[in-house]
Parts: structure tokens; sequence; C-alpha cells
């Protein structure tokens, strides 16, 4: 664990902001490559990527300070802390899938090819920023007394997040970054195998991530809201499940191809 990369006199580098913005900047970076080999209109990948990331960014936000209310309204003064914290990923893509949907429909890109295109990114930023997670000490683990256990032991952290200091806990950072790297290859390997078509990479992108955040979630250590016996993850990871097995199945059966929009003359 290593939260402060840079002490510069009176300004700080935080190792999860640097590795944030590398996740973000890694992702848009491989969905404008897959999106000039399908010949759509780079600028507007670039756009939407910006709205993505701006929309995910307030979203993880937003459904921390939803998850953790009560904390908040006791003491205003975490709310400094959103600054500083993760947020919950859900959050964040939910708002920005909504967000995505309504610039692509805007712009009259095409929306499940546009989707495909984003998915692989999104599991490749998530692996990044779960190392940042992991430097930082948030989203920690369960006391474990598995031998891959991980202990913290800087008491910034705990301050910041409080990441329970010298005790092994679960690596449920990496456990995610893992998953997700895993959930990347099989949506690469598969992507031309059988019958593509428009929105399959990106449904099969939300069904393993549902089902493996939902496992995974077991495991975690940190308060997180809970929705009856369920975590407010798996809470919206059994909402999402049936919805990313349905969905391919409606569109696997589409006649009507969608409409191309390639990148513009120069």
């Amino acid at each position: 664990m290593y939260p402060r990369l840079l002490d510069l006199g009176p300004i700080t580098i935080y190792t999860y902001g640097i590795l944030l913005a590398a996740a973000y900047l890694l992702g848009l970076k491989l969905a404008m490559t897959r999106a000039k080999a399908r010949q759509l209109d780079e600028a507007r990948i670039l756009d939407l990527g910006i709205y993505i990331i701006v929309s995910a960014l307030i979203g993880a936000k937003l459904l921390l300070l939803v998850t953790d209310f009560r904390t908040y309204l006791a003491n205003p003064r975490e709310l400094l802390t959103l600054v500083r914290v993760a947020g919950v990923f859900y959050g964040g893509l939910i708002l920005a899938v909504l967000v995505a949907m309504w610039y692509i429909r805007k712009v009259g890109l095409p929306l499940w090819t546009t989707c495909d295109v984003f998915a692989p990114g999104i599991a490749l930023g998530h692996v990044v920023g779960r190392l940042g997670c992991l430097f930082a000490g948030c989203c920690y683990g369960k006391q474990t007394s598995v031998p891959w256990a991980i202990t913290f032991t800087d008491p910034f952290a705990a301050t910041n997040t409080g990441t329970p200091l010298n005790v092994p806990l679960n690596a449920t950072q990496l456990y995610e970054a893992g998953a997700e790297a895993i959930i990347l290859l099989i949506l690469l390997a598969t992507e031309k195998r059988g019958r593509p078509y428009p929105g399959r990479t990106f449904w099969l992108y939300m069904f393993l991530y549902a089902v493996s955040r939902f496992v995974i979630e077991f495991y975690r250590g940190d308060p997180r809201g809970t929705i009856r016996t369920l975590s407010t993850s798996q809470f919206i990871s059994v909402l999402l499940a049936p919805l990313a097995v349905a969905m391919p199945l409606y569109l696997g059966r589409r006649t009507t191809p969608e409409p191309k929009q390639v990148r513009k003359a120069a």
C-alpha cells in the first residue's frame, strides 16, 4: 500500500489519482483504436469518451453518497472525502451508460456497435483502477487467514478510507482486478467467434462483471450499504445479470442491421 506517491510541499500527489487517470486514458485509447478499425467517427468517439469519464466520476461518488448517506448526514465534513475516495463503480457505470446512450443517439452513432467498442476499454480501465484502490487501501476485504492475504500498515490510509491496519485482509482489490483482466481476455477472444452481432460484446461484459462482482462482494469488508441481506452492488448485480442474458437473445434475433456512421471525410 502506497497511498501518497509524492509530497511536494503543500501539494500531495495521490497514487490512486494517478492510476485512475491512467485507467481512463488506457480505456479510452483502446476504445479509439477499436473505433478506428470499425470506421466510426473518431472525433465523436473521443467526445463520447470524455462524457463517459466525467459521468463515471460523478456517478461513482453519487452512489457512494447514497449508500453512506447516514454517515455524511451525521458528519457533513465527511463530504470532503468524496474528492479523495473512489466511489462505487456501479454508480459510475450506470450513469456513464445512460449518458453514453443519450450522446450516441444525439450524434447518430450506431448504438450497440459503439457500446461494443467501449466494453473492453471499460474492463481494461477497471483493472488499472482497482490497482489504484489497492495502493489507496480502499475497497478492502474482510479479515482472513489465507496465505495470499494482504496487510496494510500506512496510518494515512486508515485516516483517509478507514482501512484496518496490521491485520491480514482478503485482497479484494486484486480479486477484482484479476476478474476484470480475465473478462477483458474473454471479450477479445470471443468477439469474432460464432455469429457476431451488435451489442453482444457489451452485454457479455455486463453479465460477466455482474457475476464476478456478486461473488467478490462476499469477501469485501468495507462499509458500502446494504439492501436487505445483499450489499448495494450485489443487489444491482442481481438485477443486471438477467437483463444481460435477455438483451443478447433479443439483439441476436434482429434482422435489421444497425445504421453505420463512418468517419467524416477530412
